[in-house]
């Protein structure tokens, strides 16, 4: 016969479940009503300084305000919280949006994200924090990477990056343009000079939970060393992944080298293996990630790699001189950009097609 205690164990279980059930649900809502009245206090505040008839009018308000509020309601309601608040208002001036993000955004989130300087930048986070649910500390660590620059979304035009994150506010899925990066940060698995393929996989798979935070929310490791078997030949894929939101395998193959032409024949066999023997019912066509040491920019151009489903990307195994990163990162982005609106241009008309 079971002890009393342990007779009503399943029952305690449910009810505890409840309890923390509701005080998620209680510290949510007390976060999302906090943070859409820091808001509404900013907006309002916004408003009136725009209305005043002196210039100076807006440097008088804020002491005032905080004098009156402070002593009733808290430090929070300081000048420098309600400038704060004024900010945000004026960064993100949507009230359905605010009101959709602070169900997942707490005000601490968007006091990190508030000091960028670009809309789509502070857009992009803020999108990528709701989707992938990144702690304040997560959120300030990829700012500090420099994440938005090193997605491949942000090499694309302006007009179609506010594109793409409209759609994913409106519940779209994540595309690869958001999910594949360049480079990644790897200084975390501690490598050795002179270190071979080998040790960066067997590193890779030590600290395989910090790899997939580098790589993003979504994916999955499947399988080292996969066996792929054309006629007679084996070939190994370094590392399989799969990637949850975009519905699809992952290849990884891994080269210490510069990025050679040969490697996308490689990858291109490895992918039309995936997808005619592993590719599921349901799946998008396998996507492959060539993880390098050097790649040079216009080679992957030419060799138009996105048709065929392949990235390339470099990997960093020392923390970079981030100012340096940035730099460099804000050339690449703004290279990608004039080149695509070269793209977009009609081709020039021949001599033929001339007037005379």
């Amino acid at each position: 016969m079971k002890p009393p205690s342990m007779e009503f164990m399943p029952l305690v279980n449910e009810l505890r479940g409840l309890i923390e059930q509701a005080r998620q649900h209680v510290a949510q809502t007390a976060n999302s009503t906090l943070t859409l009245l820091h808001w509404k206090l900013g907006a309002r505040t916004q408003g009136e300084i725009l209305q005043g008839a002196r210039a100076s009018y807006g440097e008088e308000i804020l002491p005032t305000l905080s004098a009156k509020l402070v002593p009733e309601y808290g430090k929070g309601f300081s000048a420098r919280n309600l400038s704060r608040m004024i900010q945000f208002a004026e960064a993100f001036p949507d009230e359905p949006v605010v009101a959709a993000l602070s169900q997942h955004l707490s005000w601490s989130h968007f006091v990190e994200i508030l000091p960028l300087k670009k809309p789509l930048e502070r857009e992009f986070y803020a999108e990528m924090c709701r989707i992938e649910r990144w702690s304040v500390r997560a959120l300030r660590e990829r700012i500090g990477s420099q994440l938005y620059l090193r997605t491949a979304l942000c090499k694309q035009p302006e007009a179609l990056v506010d594109a793409e994150l409209a759609r994913l506010r409106a519940g779209g899925q994540m595309t690869p343009e958001l999910v594949f990066r360049d480079p990644y940060m790897l200084d975390f698995l501690g490598l050795a000079d002179g270190h071979s393929e080998r040790d960066l996989e067997a590193a890779i798979l030590r600290d395989m939970e910090r790899f997939l935070l580098e790589m993003g929310a979504g994916f999955t490791f499947v399988a080292r060393q996969k066996r792929i078997s054309v006629g007679s030949d084996d070939f190994y894929l370094d590392l399989l992944f799969y990637h949850r939101h975009l519905r699809r395998l992952v290849a990884v193959e891994l080269k210490l080298e510069k990025f050679q032409p040969a490697h996308k024949g490689q990858m291109e066999l490895y992918l039309r293996w995936l997808d005619k023997y592993d590719r599921a019912a349901g799946e998008e066509s396998p996507i492959g990630l060539i993880l390098c040491a050097q790649a040079d920019t216009e080679q992957i151009e030419l060799l138009d790699l996105g048709s065929a489903n392949i990235r390339v990307a470099e990997y960093l195994d020392k923390i970079p001189d981030m100012q340096l990163l940035r730099e460099q990162l804000h050339r690449s982005v703004q290279r990608a950009r004039e080149q695509a609106a070269q793209d977009a241009l009609p081709p020039a008309a021949g001599p033929d097609e001339k007037g005379h």
